[in-house]
């Protein structure tokens, strides 16, 4: 009976109540300090759309370049086929210019140096020739500048031709 008294008695309550608190306390404390497990938040769903996602990007990649590329060329396409315009409008402008004869009298007059009949033709030195130098220097100065006369041109081209058949 002794032992049903010490039961019931207010120590004994009291004491086994500080126990249970502390062994409660000494739970929520280990608990705190050691590492909870991480839960992982990916659920099948959510890894099924990434997968579903992933695929998609994939698929979608290599069209979607040739696509850009395709877009860059027709660019291309067009800017070439724009200056193509220019320049046939630029030969049809030049055709038309040389289908006029007055036309065709200057560039011959400025170019090949021709003259009409019963005009005397001049050739006048360059001011740029130096007084001093002799014939030759002059013509050779002239001719690497490339600003000697056409009918010069060819008498030279003529004068060497005949000179290679003269040597065996």
């Amino acid at each position: 009976m002794a032992a049903e008294r010490d039961r019931f008695s207010t120590a004994t309550r009291l004491r086994a109540l500080g126990e249970q608190a502390a062994a409660r306390v000494y739970q929520a404390q280990t608990r705190r300090l050691t590492p909870r497990p991480r839960r992982v938040r990916l659920t099948g769903r959510a890894a099924v759309l990434a997968l579903v996602i992933c695929s998609l990007v994939v698929a979608l990649a290599y069209p979607l370049r040739q696509y850009i590329q395709q877009r860059s060329e027709i660019a291309d396409q067009r800017r070439q086929a724009e200056e193509a315009r220019d320049r046939v409008a630029e030969l049809r402008d030049e055709k038309a210019r040389w289908q006029d004869d007055a036309y065709v009298q200057r560039q011959a007059r400025e170019r090949l140096l021709f003259v009409l009949p019963g005009e005397v033709g001049y050739v006048i030195p360059d001011p740029g020739d130096t007084a001093g130098a002799d014939e030759g220097e002059r013509l050779e100065n002239r001719g690497a500048a490339g600003e000697r006369p056409w009918h010069e041109k060819m008498w030279e081209g003529l004068d060497r031709a005949d000179g290679a058949d003269a040597t065996p």
